[in-house]
């Protein structure tokens, strides 16, 4: 099993988030031994965003691209390695001003690639990235889940079943910013929610 582990907080130390896919991740890593783990720190190392050279290049015949864009392209390339490669996908997200943080919202967009990850067809889009797991721990300074709030579960989803990855489960650490004992009591149910859904 290769085990893929995307932390997307801002924070490369003390991250909510990043605290809940490392015990998502050790939980899988007890139930498969010889399991693989590849590590991406989205803060330590930040994706370049998608701006108009990117797409410049990506519209660009790979053998007309030039030394800059070839370069450019490769690093999404190894993006998508990885997710092709993984078995399971954990994902540390933690909510910023109601949304998915910008080093995510990078990811998504290096690793959506029409005829790679997704296809037209005449159907509807068609996601490539299928027969894996995805879990994702979300991290909230309030209470949000189920809420109207909540723009960022429904965003994930979206992107996930456009890119083939249909089987999903979130594990919520809520009301981190509302004091020490909520962080205690989100801390304690995020622990059960991850026991009941990695038996």
């Amino acid at each position: 099993m290769n085990i893929l582990q995307i932390n997307s907080s801002a924070r490369s130390t003390g991250s909510a988030s990043t605290r809940l896919a490392d015990a998502i991740v050790a939980r899988v890593q007890a139930a498969n031994a010889g399991a693989t783990l590849a590590r991406r720190d989205l803060a330590a190392a930040p994706h370049p965003v998608l701006d108009e050279p990117t797409l410049q290049a990506l519209f660009t015949p790979a053998d007309k691209r030039t030394p800059e864009q070839a370069a450019r392209i490769a690093l999404d390339d190894a993006l998508i390695a990885q997710v092709q490669a993984a078995d399971v996908i954990v994902i540390g997200a933690p909510m910023y001003n109601f949304g998915i943080t910008v080093q995510l919202k990078s990811w998504f967009d290096a690793i959506a690639r029409a005829n790679v990850t997704f296809k037209y067809t005449e159907n509807g889009p068609v996601g490539l990235l299928t027969g894996k797991k995805v879990y994702v721990g979300l991290s909230r300074g309030g209470l949000h889940r189920d809420s109207a709030n909540d723009s960022q579960v429904p965003y994930l989803n979206t992107m996930f079943g456009f890119l083939g990855l249909t089987d999903v489960q979130y594990v919520y650490s809520e009301g981190m910013g509302m004091g020490p004992e909520a962080v205690a009591k989100a801390q304690a149910q995020a622990d059960a929610e991850i026991n009941a859904i990695l038996v």
